[in-house]
């Protein structure tokens, strides 16, 4: 199918172009077609779907108007509770586990039109950036099918870009919306701490999980966000970003990165000042003292939440799970407490950057996507696992919860996705739409359509 953005499917209904119903089958004819290739959803919710969409098609003959998010094709991570439908988390202990409700971003959704076409294949539990499921089988990479899409989004990234899914919700602990969007040449949001209902998501940790979603376009992302928040960010859309101070890290993100990546990020910096964007110097050096507490907090806060579980049935854990979770069960208390206070203390250290900036630019990850199956990146000959690599530049701001969102910016030599992270201040998404949108719109047209080609192939019309 071809890939058309939210409005473009929602001109499409209104016009009877084609209808909800039409439209919703022969997306989930492409999910069903497509997902041996990709491995991106663990359940194909095809006659829901059809019917959900049937509710929408009635009242638009009817002569009501519709809202823009109704009939609207939207997946879920399977860390997602969805009510009667298998929600496994990514794990085996799980694997026959059925939820009585719906998760708050499920309702809302549900209350705005959407269309929930599936649950996305994930990462273990979410613990974990390559989406290598050792119970459900590997996500692949629209891109190139021998690559990890990221994670621990894997299949909600995979699904987007393959275009078996217009938008898809996400969690993010340490970069689980952000890395595979960067991964797989989406637009990904991690909005600010606390901002979206969580009742009914799973947790790794609770002192730094968000959930968010991941879309093909930046308009897409405004217009789910305002479903979910009632804040009308499609209005913060402009394409003139003059005066906007953009914030540019001069230690820290620029260490231990791939050149490629790093090439691509400095072209961006050139495009944005093109722009009218205002380049500011700033000092991140706190970033290398957030980094290790990320493990404390997530691990610790992870062994609390599978205690169970560790108990009854470790055996049925994949040994990178496995071995994260006894791991942390060795942290001391006393460590746990001291990450919890240096949480704040890190925080309110890069609210103080924002005094002097609107929107803080970074890589999203240090380096390309890697084949599955590998777990180490080179850096001047030195491996780095590659866990500590993709969550070395985004796990920050869970720390702190500021928004943060990734944005694709060109590819390698390889044609593998690169992208560049936008931070904000807290609560101030709308800065965050604004610089992309106008970043995408002077320079990301050619990219999409390479992207489609690649990750699409020959689009059917209706």
């Amino acid at each position: 199918m071809k890939r058309l953005s939210i409005k473009e499917i929602h001109k499409g209904f209104r016009a009877k172009e084609f209808s909800p119903t039409e439209f919703v089958k022969e997306y989930t004819k492409d999910i069903k077609k497509k997902n041996d290739s990709y491995n991106a959803f663990l359940a194909i919710l095809e006659e829901k779907a059809v019917l959900d969409a049937e509710a929408v098609e009635k009242r638009l003959m009817s002569g009501e108007d519709i809202r823009v998010l109704e009939g609207i094709p939207v997946s879920y991570k399977d860390f997602i509770h969805t009510k009667g439908i298998p929600t496994t988390y990514g794990g085996e202990i799980d694997r026959h586990h059925v939820p009585e409700d719906n998760a708050s971003v499920v309702v809302q959704l549900n209350q705005a039109g959407a269309v929930n076409v599936g649950k996305t294949n994930l990462h273990e539990y979410a613990f974990g950036i390559t989406s290598n499921n050792p119970h459900y089988g590997p996500v692949r990479n629209p891109w190139n099918t021998e690559f990890t899409p990221g994670g621990s989004s894997g299949g909600s990234a995979a699904a987007v870009a393959a275009n078996m899914s217009v938008v898809s919700i996400g969690t993010d602990t340490g970069g689980s919306i952000r890395i595979p969007s960067a991964s797989c040449g989406l637009v990904g949001l991690k909005p600010t701490y606390d901002l979206l209902d969580s009742k009914g998501v799973f947790n790794i940790s609770w002192s730094l999980d968000h959930i968010g979603p991941i879309t093909a376009n930046v308009e897409d992302n405004a217009l789910v966000m305002k479903a979910l928040t009632d804040t009308s960010y499609e209005e913060d859309l402009t394409t003139d970003i003059r005066g906007l101070r953009v914030g540019v890290p001069v230690n820290y993100f620029n260490e231990r990165i791939e050149n490629e990546v790093k090439a691509q990020f400095e072209e961006s910096l050139k495009c944005l000042e093109k722009l009218g964007a205002i380049l500011i110097d700033v000092d991140m050096s706190m970033a290398n003292a957030a980094f290790p507490h990320t493990f404390t907090l997530a691990g610790c806060e992870a062994v609390y939440i599978h205690k169970d579980r560790m108990e009854r049935s470790i055996d049925q854990y994949g040994a990178d799970v496995r071995g994260v979770l006894e791991a942390s069960a060795e942290i001391k208390s006393v460590d746990y407490i001291t990450a919890l206070k240096e949480r704040t203390n890190i925080s309110q250290q890069v609210d103080n950057v924002f005094a002097n900036i609107d929107v803080l630019v970074t890589p999203t990850v240090p380096a390309v996507t890697k084949p599955i199956g590998v777990e180490e990146v080179l850096f001047n000959g030195k491996p780095e696992p590659i866990f500590n690599c993709m969550i070395r530049y985004t796990s920050l701001f869970n720390i702190t919860g500021h928004p943060a969102m990734s944005l694709p910016v060109g590819y390698s030599s390889d044609k593998l996705p690169i992208g560049i992270q936008l931070v904000g201040k807290k609560h101030r998404e709308d800065l965050l739409f604004k610089a992309s949108y106008a970043y995408e719109q002077h320079y990301l047209q050619p990219f999409y359509e390479e992207r489609d080609r690649i990750c699409i192939g020959e689009p059917v019309q209706f």
